[in-house]
């Protein structure tokens, strides 16, 4: 593309003029300004960004091919370049940083210049804007790129690894059903249920995050390639929006639509902030069975001690024989992150102004970064935590025995006030529910243990024989 002079770099030119480029680089002059401009985090766009790119000018390349616009074998050349930028081959050579031009022409223009660059090589002379750009600008190409990656990244890695998790809570429910616990609400002692009630719940929540982030790629499908600058289109044939959904949704394998209205798709990314709350709610859920387990598995002797989460390592410094609750603990932390990633994409998704919003590198690096955290937790906590815990059942049943609020079920036979009366008594002398209100209601004990059978309190209603109130 340029003369090489002696040293380890080369003259590239744009429309800005000369400056050095590294000699082994594939990008060219614009990649090189963007460098030179954002040396911020060190933190080059991800991986599933990339591939994105390398798909989406690759399904160009065809579509232009197909409209008469790029001759064949220039095209071929194009496709195959692109083909292998998504398939990793050449992830050094997109060096620019996520903090960029808020449009991400930057990376646009870095995938412009490597495809054109390597059909060049391939024998046919390529234009990175003439021909690689044909028919787009960064304004639809980066919202495209950021739908199409962040729709394969949960598609093929965030679900699976929630239907995992699901599957194997499901599991060890159905293994543990005949096992009843106490029930807590406000961390106090409750009525009981058994773990298969309380993983079930667990279960639930995965299943409702599941549906809502397949809800949510109904509209993050919708594709605003084909809307160019401002969504006019300009120099873009009109049927080039709907052969490049036709033609990503076979690249991709997954299913993609061309966008009803392109301004939406390129002036708003409102449809990649529904997608982070998803996944944010499904961090709040995650949150919430890590804390669970941990609160469960904690002791052994001085917590609740309700079961054993499987040793991994060595809990402590100073402290032998501490093992600690690590993996909760990472999920937990993993939730954080992603609860942080969608304040920023919220923020990034009021930033547009008019035709564009101008945060575009942002909401990508998040999009991506909180999938893939999600889909590595999930994994972890199902493999290296439910699937091996184990229930103490001496512990449950110890604490289940003497649990007061078992006198609940008593309410409908005694009255409130005297079975509260009697909660109060076994609580403060430390005797199990039954004892004490032999003495105090003089019902027989056939009677009370059938009332206050916890097994059957977990099935809820009011006790079979029961009458009064």
């Amino acid at each position: 593309m340029a003369a090489r002079t002696p040293e380890r770099f080369r003259i590239e030119h744009d429309s800005m003029g000369e400056l050095r480029v590294p000699a082994d680089a594939l990008w060219g002059a614009q990649t090189q300004r963007a460098v030179q401009n954002f040396p911020i985090s060190g933190r080059p766009m991800p991986r599933g960004f990339i591939r994105a790119l390398g798909l989406v000018k690759a399904a160009a390349a065809e579509v232009n091919a197909g409209l008469g616009l790029l001759p064949q074998a220039q095209a071929r050349a194009i496709r195959a370049a692109a083909l292998a930028v998504a398939e990793g081959r050449y992830d050094a050579h997109f060096p620019v940083d996520v903090f960029q031009t808020g449009s991400g022409t930057s990376s646009n223009m870095n995938a412009n210049e490597v495809i054109a660059t390597l059909a060049t090589r391939a024998g046919r002379k390529t234009h990175p804007n003439d021909h690689v750009n044909l028919g787009q600008s960064s304004n639809d190409v980066i919202p495209t790129a950021i739908r199409v990656s962040a729709q394969l990244a949960v598609v093929e890695d965030l679900l699976p690894a929630l239907k995992h998790l699901r599957r194997t809570i499901e599991r060890r429910a159905r293994a543990l059903r005949g096992i009843t616990k106490t029930g807590r609400t406000h961390l106090m002692d409750a009525m009981p249920l058994t773990f298969a009630q309380e993983f079930g719940a667990w279960a639930a929540q995965l299943a409702s995050a599941q549906a809502r982030i397949e809800d949510a790629l109904t509209r993050l499908r919708r594709l605003p390639i084909g809307g160019t600058a401002v969504g006019t289109g300009i120099n873009a044939d009109p049927r080039f929006g709907a052969r490049m959904a036709k033609a990503l949704s076979a690249l991709a394998g997954t299913r993609f639509v061309s966008a009803a209205d392109r301004f939406e798709g390129i002036a708003a990314q409102d449809d990649a902030v529904e997608l982070s709350g998803q996944l944010n709610a499904l961090a709040v859920a995650l949150t919430k069975i890590a804390n669970d387990l941990r609160w469960m598995n904690s002791g052994p002797l001085a917590g609740l001690g309700e079961i054993e989460l499987p040793a991994l390592q060595p809990g402590s410094s100073i402290m032998p024989g501490k093992v600690n609750p690590v993996i909760p603990e990472a999920v937990c932390m993993v939730c954080a992150q992603v609860t942080g990633h969608h304040v920023a994409i919220t923020v990034a998704g009021q930033s547009g102004n008019f035709q564009l919003n101008v945060m575009l590198p942002l909401i990508a690096a998040n999009l991506l970064d909180a999938i893939a955290l999600l889909a590595n937790a999930m994994r972890l906590l199902a493999d290296r935590a439910i699937a091996g815990l184990k229930v103490r059942r001496e512990r449950v049943a110890a604490a289940l025995d003497r649990n007061p609020i078992l006198v609940t079920a008593l309410n409908p036979v005694i009255g409130y006030e005297q079975a509260a009366a009697i909660a109060k008594r076994a609580y403060a002398e430390g005797r199990p529910v039954l004892e004490v209100a032999r003495e105090m209601t003089g019902l027989p004990e056939k009677t009370l243990r059938k009332l206050l059978d916890p097994a059957a309190l977990t099935r809820g209603g009011i006790r079979e024989g029961v009458s009064g109130g």
